[in-house]
């Protein structure tokens, strides 16, 4: 998401290389092109008028820093508009209610509200160490309510029996009074998707409000709806109490408009994002952070944050305490890692959290790619235990079986065993000291912040 507005950002400012002091006729033009790079990202026109002004009043008679150059200058009022265009009124989902705290998502159809509600349920679960009951009211697509199911299933959250043949309201209802028996801290209620225009869903979904009296009512949006979704907003704002939006599919080829948009037109905060698939998907919605991956500086914060929660510490120290005796790195430890960058959505999900000029590194290296790891991994999982614990033994006949195994080529399967070797006798430098003599070395080219 924002691929497009970020590249158009990094050009823009280049054309204020060498001014001292920015001025209405130095950043005239640049805030032109900002303002048609956001219109292209399908920003709503309010929103891109109400923002041209609020930088362009910032930023003229703004004296550069010596630290700064004019463009790093406009870029950083660009980066405290943006966080104030989206932040305003970021909080956590209110659940100091009684108990069970209902969250009701409405939205369009094909919003993703199904898979965003198993999101949520497994947030709030290993985050908030909530209960969670889960329960469909879609009667129109029966399908919806057999997938709810089997998302609970797969999470281990429970789901509330859902009929298709009565009313949403009284399925609604129904799973109420199931929660309060169960003893459950929050009731999440998915609802059927519908079409703004369509009178009689939406005053479905109002009767739902009405008689659930949610304590949060959240607007599930696709991020890459455009202009659909301002319109979407507008519609279900007015029928319901919003409380809060989600942008779904932000990791999907998006303009990113919407997120900048449905907040102004909503009147409401963006609580989450929707980053994949996965159910564990899911990112509470931090304005700087996103106001950062706009303009290419990345978000390193969210990165260490997800290595610090999916990557398995006790696994990571036995390799680190393995390479110190000087052991040899395996193809066990190899699978290991692999499937430890898998669990966090693979390499794109986390160079989409680097800062622009290192994902320009990144990609001029080799296993760049998701398709790539996935092979490697189809590979080692194609050889026998004492083939991953001794490499050495792989001969030609091995190779081909493996290859074979794995759907792939031997070719795939002798460049995996190229680099592993690269790998290896990496790690048996680092085992000998090289570790201290690599960090010591690095420790001078890192800014004091770092060491």
């Amino acid at each position: 998401m924002f691929d497009k507005l970020s590249a158009r950002l990094a050009t823009v400012v280049e054309g204020l290389r060498g001014r001292g002091r920015l001025t209405e006729e130095n950043i005239g033009d640049t805030l032109r092109q900002v303002r048609m790079a956001l219109l292209e990202a399908d920003v709503a026109l309010p929103v891109v008028k109400e923002f041209i002004e609020a930088v362009k009043a910032r930023a003229i008679g703004l004296d550069v820093h010596k630290s700064l150059t004019p463009g790093q200058a406009l870029i950083r009022v660009i980066h405290e508009e943006l966080v104030r265009v989206m932040g305003e009124g970021v909080r956590p989902l209110e659940l100091r209610v009684q108990p069970p705290a209902v969250i009701l998502l409405a939205g369009l159809q094909g919003a993703g509200k199904t898979t965003t509600a198993a999101k949520i349920a497994l947030w709030l679960r290993e985050r908030e160490r909530k209960r969670v009951l889960l329960v469909s009211t879609d009667v129109y697509r029966p399908a919806a309510m057999l997938q709810l199911e089997r998302l609970g299933e797969q999470l281990g959250i429970d789901v509330a029996p859902a009929d298709a043949s009565r009313r949403p309201v009284d399925i609604a209802t129904a799973a109420l009074e199931t929660a309060r028996r169960g003893v459950y801290d929050v009731l999440l209620v998915d609802t059927a998707g519908r079409l703004h225009v369509d009178e009689e869903m939406m005053a479905e979904v109002r009767d739902l409000g009405a008689t659930l009296r949610p304590a949060e009512t959240l607007f599930v949006v696709d991020s890459m709806a455009g202009q659909d979704a301002v319109n979407a907003a507008r519609a279900f704002g007015a029928a319901l109490d919003l409380t809060g939006v989600v942008l779904t599919k932000a990791d999907g080829d998006a303009r990113g408009g919407a997120a900048l948009s449905v907040r102004r037109v909503t009147g409401r905060p963006i609580l989450f994002v929707g980053v994949g698939e996965k159910p564990e998907a899911l990112e509470a919605f931090q304005p700087e952070r996103m106001a950062s991956r706009i303009l290419g500086m990345g978000d390193v914060l969210s990165l260490v944050e997800e290595v610090t929660r999916k990557v398995d510490r006790e696994e990571a120290e036995k390799l680190a305490r393995k390479v110190a005796k000087g052991k040899d790195f395996d193809l066990d430890d190899l699978l290991s890692q692999l499937r430890q960058l898998e669990g966090m959505g693979g390499v794109s999900a986390l160079l989409e959290k680097l800062p622009a000029h290192m994902v320009a590194k990144a990609g001029a290296l080799p296993q760049g790619n998701d398709r790539e790891i996935r092979r490697q991994i189809a590979i080692l999982c194609s050889m026998t235990a004492k083939e991953r614990r001794y490499p050495k033994v792989i001969d030609g006949s091995r190779r081909r079986r493996i290859a074979q195994g794995s759907g792939t080529h031997v070719a795939d399967v002798n460049r995996l065993l190229k680099n592993f070797l690269q790998m290896q006798k990496m790690m048996k430098g680092m085992g000998k000291g090289g570790l201290g003599r690599m960090m010591r070395s690095m420790a001078g080219r890192l800014p004091t912040g770092f060491r």
